[in-house]
């Protein structure tokens, strides 16, 4: 897979399941997504859901896709695979898949991590463009994303606080840089440098708080195999 995020969770693993299972509860928390749903399912068939990103406020670009899991297995792991694809002329991802994975660790709590790779379209442009652009802010969204669902569940602070806790905190670091630049240009380099090096709050959720590269040896779960195979 070509992103990979990995968060270190403190909570339940029924709980960490069903905040991220649950369509209601899941899209609180993701910035890539503003609306999930799930489809009437067909027995014996895996689960088909609608997802919805709203780039504008008059403008919402939609896809579908359809997901399975395994929620027992014998050393306590849990697994969710998936696969997706958009119509919309305006989606920039055209089809793709990834995979959960709920790993609990010995000293307690739980290794949350997702593996996912896409096909963009518009061709050369729309590859060029994914390089540069689109990939490392889907990496970025993903763990911001998942350090957010962290905060959640470890602190219970809600995904809607958070979001206000973010945009204040970004508000002070550029006024900051701006009082600095109006009353002392000299040091308006070194007050920029710190508003980017300086961690967020512990309230404030950050992707510098998850791994961002995959351990050796990692595989996708062999469920996604079976996913891609329908």
């Amino acid at each position: 897979m070509s992103l990979y995020v990995e968060a270190r969770i403190d909570a339940d693993l029924d709980e960490l399941w069903a905040r991220t299972q649950e369509p209601s509860q899941h899209q609180r928390w993701d910035l890539r997504f503003t609306e999930i749903d799930y489809l009437p399912q067909v027995p014996g068939e895996p689960q088909h859901f609608r997802y919805g990103t709203r780039v504008l406020p008059f403008l919402t670009i939609a896809g579908t896709g359809i997901s399975a899991g395994e929620k027992r297995r014998e050393d306590g792991t849990r697994t969710s695979a998936l696969r997706f694809s958009s119509p919309h002329p305006l989606s920039f991802l055209q089809e793709g898949s990834g995979y959960w994975r709920y790993v609990p660790a010995p000293d307690g709590g739980i290794r949350f991590l997702t593996g996912y790779d896409y096909r963009p379209r518009w061709g050369r442009f729309g590859a060029l463009a994914d390089r540069l652009v689109l990939r490392p802010l889907m990496g970025w969204a993903t763990a911001w994303s998942f350090d957010r669902l962290r905060l959640w569940l470890e602190r219970g602070i809600t995904p809607e606080r958070q979001l206000l806790h973010g945009l204040a905190e970004v508000a002070v670091r550029v006024g900051c840089v701006v009082a600095a630049v109006v009353a002392a240009p000299m040091v308006a380099l070194a007050t920029l440098a710190l508003a980017f090096v300086l961690p967020p709050l512990p309230t404030t959720p950050a992707a510098r708080r998850c791994l961002r590269k995959p351990p050796p040896r990692a595989r996708a779960p062999r469920v996604l195999t079976t996913l891609q195979e329908r």
